[in-house]
């Protein structure tokens, strides 16, 4: 039996205007099914452009990307019915309630009456944003407006989940309901591409990690097997500055 992965991205290369250097210079990565893998990196390391090839957003300058076997010069509708996104900044309507930005965002997924409203029902219990649903998104705090964003992600239950930075800036109440979340979601069978800047947070959740810088994945693997080949760094964080230095970097 073949072995199909979730994701493979194969030399990936991706320029900007007026930049010399390349925002991803062939980057390499490769997830399994129902894994949770961390992608970490320094300000400007290119994570955020990653996640917008994967999750389709944005079209590579050169290489290849399979999601679930599939390509998405070919299936691209097919592969956006299964995949979800949560973006860094956060991507609801100030102005409309929570469920009524999940029943926007749901519509736009194909989902519909019944189905729609037992989604919606179930991503607010996720969430537990259930007693403030009916309230503007304006009105919530960072991790409530945080957690309103992961539930317009997982509403339409994708099969691979890409995750910015969904714990920046908030309470250690939604920090730890958000990681609990992302959890089940991997007991389900979820496939997670979880970015964050927090070191501890990827030792606790992430079946792998790989560290990126300048466009590259410098190293891959289990935080273990890392150690293991770095010796002299203590933990995830040492390695991590041994391998992007200690310059202070813009995003």
């Amino acid at each position: 039996m073949t072995h199909t992965p979730a994701l493979s991205a194969c030399k990936l290369t991706c320029r900007y205007p007026k930049m010399t250097a390349p925002v991803l210079d062939g980057l390499d990565l490769s997830l399994e099914k129902g894994e949770i893998f961390g992608l970490l990196g320094p300000n400007g390391a290119g994570k955020t452009t990653t996640l917008s090839i994967l999750s389709t957003i944005r079209k590579p300058d050169a290489g290849t990307l399979t999601i679930l076997g599939m390509n998405p010069r070919r299936n691209l509708r097919d592969i956006r019915r299964i995949i979800g996104l949560v973006p860094q900044d956060i991507a609801l309507y100030p102005e409309l309630t929570a469920r009524e930005n999940l029943r926007f965002f749901g519509k736009l997924q194909g989902l519909c009456g019944h189905l729609l409203s037992l989604r919606i029902e179930t991503a607010l219990a996720a969430v537990g944003l259930e007693s403030r649903a009916d309230e503007p998104v304006k009105t919530f705090s960072g991790g409530m407006k945080r957690r309103a964003n992961l539930a317009a992600g997982i509403l339409h239950e994708p099969e691979i989940l890409f995750l910015d930075e969904p714990t920046v800036g908030i309470d250690a109440q939604s920090r730890q309901l958000i990681m609990d979340r992302i959890r089940a979601l991997q007991a389900r069978g979820t496939t997670v591409l979880y970015t964050t800047h927090y070191m501890e947070e990827a030792r606790q959740i992430c079946s792998r990690v790989a560290i990126m810088d300048q466009g590259r994945i410098r190293v891959q693997g289990t935080v273990d097997e890392l150690l293991l080949d770095h010796p002299g760094c203590k933990d995830l964080g040492d390695l991590f500055l041994r391998l992007t230095g200690k310059t202070l970097r813009d995003g």
